[in-house]
């Protein structure tokens, strides 16, 4: 991955100054995820407080940003047109109740069932998002207020602040690291175009973001079983698209700190801001990767750094707003695009040709489904592909060796795992008409992963019974011993190989004995 910003160790300093570059990279972004949920901007910019400073005090992941997301604001829309604004703020309360409990069940952990390439596919995916969800920087109001895109002048003013930006957040670190290089950018552009009086589109140009404080706002729904039935499928998708996107990000962070978050410490706090802020009458929110990428990189590594953020995006709200709507969309346009730059996984590109067809067919697959569609969706096919795959793959590994093999007895060794994958092999295997009286399969190179491998064993042993011949096993777990008792199956487990030739029955199993060489 590239990283443009130069790695430090973790002051206050640094968690102030890059939390006050977040807060300034939060607005346009909270606005714009207003707009896109059909809600008004206060509402994103009351969420990115609220949701940022309660994940930063009590979440799993410090340094970690959260607030209002695209990812969340999609899901929002339907509810928000068809049922009102004050539907959604009672989802989001709802939302975080389920966040909760997947916490305090410890679901966190099953993060780390992700595969590797469904990761990389995230990553990329995000990327591209935040790439095109900065386009519409690049855009003004046509004919009857539809959007077009900007020409001429405009234009080519906006590239240049743009890439003028993008220089300096990749230079200043190789000057000084006093100060974190995008918020050197966002003064200095800002500095330029309010001094030469350049025309361009500022952050007034978007939205107010004046207000005052968030205020306690219980949700004016009715309490009853209609209304969670409206509810609680948005908030059951909003809460594991959330929570699915925070612990991706997580993961993401503790890559590039090289330490360890707590995932279900994460669902705890994703749930209890989600709560609050519903009860304040906000959108809610998740984890920012592109946010999170800024605070990281520009040295935010404590908890300091999300606190602060959340603090000075408040304070821009109460005093601010007159000066932060001064500050050009070009210079944070520029921050998000060097964003996209450092967060894209590059070296996927080069080593797609060392990997896989499948783990890079699963790539390719995560990253496009997440930019068409959304996040959890993405992820949900990359894990049931990757599944797919490895089941396919462990299914073609086992394998049967003939030990043994006597007109009235074969003994053969079972290796590999006996699955759902692998049973249509492992019945294939045997012949029961061709085989002797009796048959012996040794386990101890195997094993019975899952309810599939038991039934085929049922069936094989039905199969020998039925034409008056015994299956034994050997070397079979005692989970597996004891489903085939309750079954009734016709077989006899765990059987003793002697050296003499005779079968000794007894009440829990059938000895048999064997010449040493036959």
């Amino acid at each position: 991955m590239f990283n443009f910003f130069i790695q430090r160790r973790a002051n206050i300093k640094d968690d102030v100054l890059s939390g006050l570059t977040v807060a300034l990279a939060l607005i346009p972004e909270a606005v714009a995820f207003s707009f896109v949920a059909g809600v008004e901007p206060l509402v994103g910019l009351y969420a990115a407080f609220i949701v940022g400073l309660i994940t930063a005090v009590g979440g799993g992941r410090p340094g970690m940003i959260s607030g209002a997301t695209g990812a969340l604001a999609v899901v929002m829309i339907e509810l928000v047109a068809q049922h009102g604004v004050e539907y959604l703020f009672a989802a989001v309360v709802l939302m975080g109740i389920i966040q909760i409990t997947a916490g305090l069940l410890r679901l966190g952990k099953y993060i780390s069932l992700v595969p590797h390439p469904v990761m990389l596919g995230f990553v990329n995916g995000l990327a591209i998002v935040i790439f095109l969800s900065q386009l519409q920087h690049f855009k003004l109001p046509g004919v009857m207020g539809v959007l077009a895109w900007m020409n001429g002048t405009t234009l080519w003013i906006m590239i240049a602040l743009v890439a003028s930006t993008m220089l300096i957040i990749f230079f200043v670190p190789r000057l000084t690291r006093a100060v974190p290089a995008p918020l050197i950018a966002i003064i200095v552009i800002s500095a330029v175009v309010i001094g030469f009086n350049i025309n361009t589109l500022q952050v007034k140009d978007m939205a107010s973001v004046a207000g005052g404080l968030p205020q306690f706002h219980l949700p004016i729904v009715p309490l009853d079983w209609h209304t969670l039935s409206i509810i609680w499928p948005y908030s059951l998708i909003l809460a594991a698209v959330g929570l699915l996107e925070s612990l991706m990000t997580l993961s993401l962070v503790d890559e590039i700190t090289e330490t360890r978050g707590q995932s279900n410490r994460e669902c705890l706090g994703q749930g209890v801001a989600n709560v609050v802020a519903g009860f304040f009458g906000t959108m809610g929110g998740c984890a920012m990767i592109g946010q999170s990428m800024i605070n990281v990189n520009s040295g935010g590594r404590r908890r300091l750094s999300g606190i602060s953020a959340a603090i000075f995006l408040l304070l821009c709200i109460l005093f601010g707003s007159r000066y932060i709507e001064m500050v050009p969309l070009a210079a944070l346009v520029g921050v998000m695009f060097m964003v996209v730059v450092s967060t894209f996984e590059w070296s996927s590109i080069r080593i797609m040709h060392k990997m896989s067809r499948s783990d890079a067919f699963v790539l390719v697959l995560v990253s496009g489904v997440t930019v068409f569609t959304d996040l959890a969706i993405a992820v949900l096919a990359g894990v049931i592909v990757s599944a797919l795959v490895f089941a396919w793959k462990s299914g073609k590994n086992i394998q049967l060796n003939s030990l043994v093999s006597t007109p009235r007895l074969s003994v053969y060794g079972l290796t590999g795992p006996l699955f759902f994958g692998s049973v249509r092999k492992f019945l294939n295997f045997f012949d029961p008409h061709k085989d002797p009286d009796h048959v012996v399969i040794d386990f101890k190179h195997s094993k019975v992963c899952d309810q599939s491998g038991l039934e085929a064993i049922k069936s094989l042993s039905e199969r020998y019974f039925n034409i008056g011949k015994r299956l034994h096993l050997k070397h079979l777990s005692t989970d597996c011993q004891r489903f085939l008792k309750s079954m009734e199956v016709f077989v006899d487990v765990n059987v003793i190989v002697k050296p003499k030739f005779r079968m000794v029955p007894s009440h829990e199993h059938l000895k048999l004995a064997l010449p040493p060489e036959t």
